[in-house]
């Protein structure tokens, strides 16, 4: 397999809407993996009504200060493109969001038709490799998945850099956004890089798709998101092959909803030593990651992100269940119920309840551009390798054992203090 040269980053651009320009516009290419999905098309909407002044940066981490500050590349230059399985165009996705729940609204969602349609056509048709049978079952042309793992590689290689290209990028940043894959079993398998493209020569079917989008993505120079409880850069070998590149690299699991809540409240009931007996979370979402999910195998991987976190952060075992149904009326809207049972002075047993409800996709949409320009961010300096200071994006942060939400935040104000004094 060839090996593409790295694409050497250059001066970034403008601060998002406008802020004063200082060095020469960078162009950033974002290549999203599942394009066509609602997370990918709610995040090019918003990035394509941003520019054209039709919508503001309410939830958007990087629009609020400290990180603000940081000269960042700016979401108008953003250039869009991605693979996807399925054949349902972007516009086609916004419009099916905007009829069932009203996000995006009519008026957002004409001024970017003609974006959207450029950009679909910069959609490549991707794999479904072990990503399980709902996945592979959305595939309209499997016929990439009859190509040996080797030659998936290479062709996700020509997509990314035909695309580099054709558009004289400075930079290209991958992102994971497809549905939820089942967890791969026995990851130590792949601890090495050279056991991981011992594997790809060897045509080993077990390695998802996340992770050879990852590969071709690292070994290419190209930073990499995972957005998904997908395994993506987790195996050794490819975070390896990533500090070896010097290629920043982050996930897994954006945290968006319930997880965010509960990162946030369980510190809160640690610091006042009140101990939580069950906590029991119920979701219930509409979209197809709600219908991916619906499969045992591919929720497990979802469900374990979601769960573990209660325990890391309150520091011993508790009953602790979640629980995710599809409930095909409800579209991109998700509802989370939790229940917290717990018990205070003097044995006294209490019960807090709360209920999540939002729109799934624009809650994540304004955090995967915040992770396309923190990580270009980092490229551009050279700070390869994990990015802990991201922690709080993520259900799973690799590399951050630490899960309490106000810390994870500091991770971040820290690192965009000490960036901007560089200035």
């Amino acid at each position: 397999m060839s090996i593409p040269v790295r694409i050497p980053g250059r001066p970034t651009g403008q601060h998002l809407l406008g802020v004063g320009r200082e060095r020469p516009p960078m162009t950033t290419g974002v290549w999203l993996v599942g394009a066509r999905g609602n997370v990918a098309t709610l995040a090019m909407v918003g990035a394509r009504a941003i520019a054209g002044d039709v919508a503001g940066t309410q939830g958007m981490v990087t629009a609020r200060e400290p990180v603000a500050s940081l000269d960042l590349p700016a979401v108008e230059e953003f250039v869009f493109a991605g693979h996807d399985i399925r054949g349902q165009s972007i516009e086609r996705t916004a419009e099916a969001a905007s009829e069932a729940g009203g996000v995006p609204d009519r008026e957002t969602l004409d001024a970017v038709r003609e974006d959207l349609r450029e950009i679909d056509d910069r959609v490549r048709t991707g794999t479904a490799i072990s990503c399980g049978r709902v996945v592979e079952d959305l595939s309209v042309d499997q016929s990439v998945d009859e190509l040996t793992v080797a030659d998936i590689v290479d062709r996700i290689r020509e997509d990314y850099a035909a695309f580099v290209g054709a558009h004289d990028l400075d930079r290209l940043v991958v992102v994971n956004v497809a549905s939820t894959e089942p967890p791969v079993e026995h990851p130590e398998r792949y601890d090495t890089l050279e056991s991981f493209e011992a594997a790809v020569e060897a045509d080993d079917r077990d390695l998802p798709a996340s992770t050879l989008y990852a590969y071709a993505a690292l070994d290419g120079g190209h930073p990499h998101v995972n957005f998904t409880p997908s395994t993506g850069t987790a195996l050794g070998g490819l975070r390896e092959l990533a500090d070896r590149e010097g290629v920043p690299h982050m996930g897994r699991d954006a945290k968006t909803g319930e997880t965010l809540v509960k990162s946030a409240l369980a510190p809160m009931f640690a610091g006042r030593n009140l101990r939580v007996l069950s906590w029991e979370g119920h979701n219930i979402l509409g979209n197809t990651d709600g219908l991916v999910l619906e499969e045992e195998e591919n929720e497990a991987g979802k469900v374990e992100s979601k769960g573990r976190l209660l325990e890391e952060i309150l520091g011993y075992e508790t009953h602790n269940r979640v629980r995710i149904d599809y409930t095909p009326s409800l579209g991109d809207w998700k509802t989370a119920w939790d229940h917290i049972h717990f018990e205070g002075f003097l044995g006294t047993e209490m019960k807090m309840q709360f209920t999540w409800e939002g729109s799934d996709s624009a809650l994540a949409a304004p955090l995967l551009l915040d992770l396309v320009r923190l990580v270009a961010y980092a490229d551009e300096r050279g700070e390869g390798g994990l990015q802990p200071h991201l922690a709080s994006f993520f259900k799973s942060p690799m590399g951050v054992d630490d899960h309490d939400l106000s810390r994870q935040f500091e991770l971040l104000y820290d690192y965009a203090e000490r960036h901007a004094e560089d200035r």
